[in-house]
């Protein structure tokens, strides 16, 4: 095996909790971090809004977590909620001091500008214009790119982490990661002795979303079929408001829009949402989606209407410089006519289970980011936390790995490498192709945002049939991009669905009609990995006669 693939720590997942883990390891031991395209092709590079911290002289440690708590509908960890809010600003700390560049009240002052977004009692968001997200990956891969002790691998697909247990040595720990190079179509070993999940969530489990084609769940999925526990998958955050155009793919309209003063309108110009909550377009997101797809049902509508035509022009232009540029390469003015918007899926606020260092269940194995379900978002998340839990967990994570380097770095044993020797090209790519889109939609009409009972039992038995022919194409075929996707997906999508039929209640981002109230205690939806004939992944426990492992 090539040692330039046997690093200490890979780190799958090029985003903002990636690219910030790596450089605080890289100060101690060689890191790999992988992307699934271009370094700054992530979800962070999406993300518009900015980042929550408390950060301003009339904010409290004490406010920002109890929005974040209120938001999480009592399903929150308080400990960890007051564990990510205090580290917050030194975590802020370390983006400037990486070249992050926040907008300022003013040239003199040096203050940083702070928005305000739906849930927040206070205006806490640091941001960078529109493009937070954008900056944030900038500076963390730059620093990254030029880092000696970090290798940056893009056009990867992590398959699934090896671990000793698979190979049937115990104690079970992690071992490295089986990868496939998009570039050359093969399949690489790396060989580790910690491996960091942070691929982002797995909206692309829905028809429409604001997110980047590569959120596929891939590190939910893979850390379940490692034997980790995985919780709150039922909790999937449905941004309010993303532009409505046949050719704008879901584009997001900040949730800072509305924080400025926007308004939510009927087709007939009427404001609704003070019909549904008393703080109206500042309520909660879960609030504000349910409100507009009720009200898009109740009349038929397309859409519904975001306004932020009254404020001045040159504030909109300087505010939300690229929700204007992009509205108006669709003959949409902002300054002067509303904004057609629907919900479109957006975070997975559940994922694998982990503690306030993004360990899981397997020795060795980590997940952060939108990867993890950690218990900051409890039952939906509070707007910009996510980009705050990015970099808390990273700085904690990266302490807790560098520690047991310190302690005992443990021995990697001798890898298999992967077999192809016994499988065929796909000539059937129809299949997946259709069965990529079938998942998506009947996911969108039965797990959407509002669910029933009748609707979870269409999906599982959906998801049953799929996953059979998924299955069976996986062990007669070479992998590929869209194979190792969609089998991921596909795992992802059952999750969500044994959450949501196992919460008999209403809560949060998970709502449905035969239990349309909340319980009087909230608990966490955790399951726990059992075998499954159709989850045999790992080499060499796969099938014998289309085994894809070899000495």
């Amino acid at each position: 095996m090539n040692e330039r693939f046997r690093p200490a720590v890979l780190i799958v997942g090029a985003g903002a909790a990636g690219l910030a883990t790596a450089l605080r390891l890289a100060e101690r031991t060689r890191v790999i971090v992988l992307s699934k395209g271009p370094i700054e092709g992530s979800s962070t590079n999406w993300a518009q809004g900015g980042i929550a911290a408390v950060m301003g002289a009339n904010d409290s440690v004490r406010s920002h977590v109890r929005d974040t708590i209120q938001a999480g509908a009592g399903l929150c960890d308080e400990a960890m909620v007051q564990f990510v809010v205090e580290r917050g600003p030194a975590a802020i700390q370390r983006l400037l001091d990486y070249g992050l560049a926040p907008d300022t009240r003013d040239a003199d002052s040096g203050q940083f500008h702070l928005t305000r977004e739906g849930g927040h009692s206070r205006r806490r968001v640091l941001h960078v214009a529109d493009r937070t997200g954008q900056a944030m990956e900038r500076v963390l891969a730059e620093r990254a790119d030029a880092h000696p002790n970090i290798t940056l691998l893009p056009d990867r697909v992590a398959i699934d982490v090896i671990t000793t247990g698979k190979l049937g040595r115990q104690p079970d720990r992690v071992a490295g990661a089986y990868v496939y190079n998009r570039a050359t179509d093969a399949v690489e070993l790396i060989g580790a002795s910690f491996v960091v999940l942070a691929t982002g969530g797995a909206s692309k489990v829905y028809l429409y979303t604001s997110n980047p084609d590569g959120a596929t769940g891939d590190g939910i999925a893979m850390a379940w079929r490692a034997g980790c526990r995985v919780g709150n998958m039922e909790f999937n955050q449905f941004h309010p408001t993303c532009l409505f155009h046949p050719h704008a793919k879901s584009f997001l309209i900040s949730e800072a829009v509305r924080g400025e003063g926007a308004h939510l309108l009927l087709p007939n110009g009427e404001r609704f949402m003070p019909r549904f909550d008393p703080r109206a377009e500042l309520a909660s997101r879960d609030i504000v989606a349910r409100a507009i797809d009720h009200e898009m049902k109740r009349l038929g509508a397309d859409c519904v209407y975001l306004d932020i035509s009254h404020r001045p022009r040159a504030f909109i232009e300087s505010s939300f410089p690229t929700i204007h540029a992009r509205c108006l390469d669709f003959g949409i003015d902002i300054t002067q006519e509303p904004i057609p918007v629907v919900p479109a899926a957006h975070y997975t606020c559940g994922g694998v289970i982990v503690d306030r260092h993004g360990a899981t269940d397997v020795p060795g194995l980590y997940a952060i980011g939108e990867t993890a379900c950690t218990g900051l978002h409890g039952a939906n998340r509070l707007a910009s936390n996510s980009l705050l839990e990015c970099m808390v967990l990273a700085d904690s994570a990266s302490e807790h790995i560098a520690a047991s380097l310190d302690a005992a770095r443990p021995a990697l044993p001798k890898l298999k490498h992967w077999d192809e020797s016994r499988v065929t090209d796909s000539d059937e790519g129809v299949v997946l192709s259709h069965n990529w889109d079938e998942l998506r939609r009947f996911m969108w009409d039965y797990v959407g945002i509002v669910r029933t009972d009748k609707r979870l039992a269409r999906a599982r038995r959906r998801i049953d049939l799929l996953k059979q022919e998924v299955h069976d194409h996986y062990a007669n075929h070479r992998v590929s991009n869209d194979l190792i996707e969609l089998r991921n997906l596909l795992h992802v999508a059952e999750l969500m669905v044994r959450c949501a039929s196992s919460r008999r209640e209403s809560r949060g981002l998970h709502y449905t009609l035969d239990f349309p109230a909340p319980l009087p205690h909230a608990a966490p939806s955790i399951l726990h990995p059992a075998a499954d004939p159709l989850d045999v992944l790992q080499p060499p426990a796969r099938a014998a006669r289309r085994s894809r492992a070899k000495s």
